[in-house]
């Protein structure tokens, strides 16, 4: 009898370390397809930003120039549509309708179709983004991009790896963003230098705390509940888990930018 109980204890710890090699392959996997389309999209979004910023700047002097802007340089035709014009309003907010459909009419559609939405509001949000060109020299948007890079890259694995539990961050982070929405539209008005400053740094804090937080979100996300969902289910939440961490990225990057980008003259 002694030794059927060590049979069977020594079978059943197999088929658990078996159970925990599946889980853990799968959630390699899924975590790997979210970093996979979430460096898409970024990619997406700066191709997209050169080729509108290409199009909509040229030289002072140059035969399609139409409004001189800043260093020599002067906006085309559709830069002055997209930059000046009313135009640029549905530039601005087109992202943001994409993303609420995104939300909206997630679990309503196939794994290619969310993709494609992803990608389009990547494209969208590029087109937005092209205007930073225009504002900051190339070299410190480079710099800025790498420095997030590894930021985020850091963040999201400590987010992955740490066993301390990160919810207990997720009221006060939404708490700050709000708050850190608000302090932005407040400053529209007030146009305070120091204002600005100060949104920049927290806003840098808010979205470093929120790709770790998101990370650990996600992987919890796959353990406890989509390891027995279908293929379709898994699929949308890589897509969904992807948007969410393509915007920690952005936001990081933007807020730096503000901080260290150096201007053209």
């Amino acid at each position: 009898m002694s030794n059927y109980g060590n049979q069977q204890a020594r079978f059943g710890s197999t088929v658990a370390r078996g159970d925990a090699q599946a889980i853990d392959q799968g959630l390699r996997s899924y975590m790997l397809s979210i970093y996979n389309y979430m460096a898409i999209g970024v990619l997406v979004t700066g191709i997209v930003a050169l080729v509108v910023f290409n199009m909509a700047v040229t030289t002072v002097g140059a035969p399609d120039a139409v409004a001189q802007v800043r260093g020599g340089l002067a906006l085309t035709e559709f830069g002055r549509l997209i930059y000046i014009s009313p135009l640029k309003y549905l530039v601005m907010f087109a992202p943001l309708g994409v993303v609420l459909l995104f939300s909206w009419q997630l679990n309503r559609m196939q794994v290619a179709t969310a993709q494609a939405v992803f990608w389009l509001y990547a494209a969208l949000v590029g087109a937005s983004l092209s205007i930073i060109f225009l504002i900051y020299t190339a070299t410190s948007i480079t710099q800025v991009f790498f420095v997030t890079a590894i930021a985020f890259g850091g963040l999201s694995l400590y987010g992955y790896t740490t066993r301390r539990s990160l919810s207990g961050m997720g009221s006060f982070l939404m708490m700050g963003l709000f708050g850190l929405i608000g302090a932005s539209l407040l400053n529209l008005f007030f146009h305070s230098s120091a204002l600005q400053f100060a949104v920049s740094v927290v806003g840098v804090l808010i979205f470093a705390g929120l790709t770790a937080y998101d990370t650990q979100k996600l992987k919890d996300q796959y353990i406890y509940s989509l390891e027995y969902a279908d293929g379709t289910t898994v699929g949308r939440a890589a897509v969904a888990g992807a948007l969410n961490l393509y915007l920690d990225f952005i936001n990081i990057f933007l807020y730096l930018l503000q901080l260290f980008g150096q201007q053209r003259n």
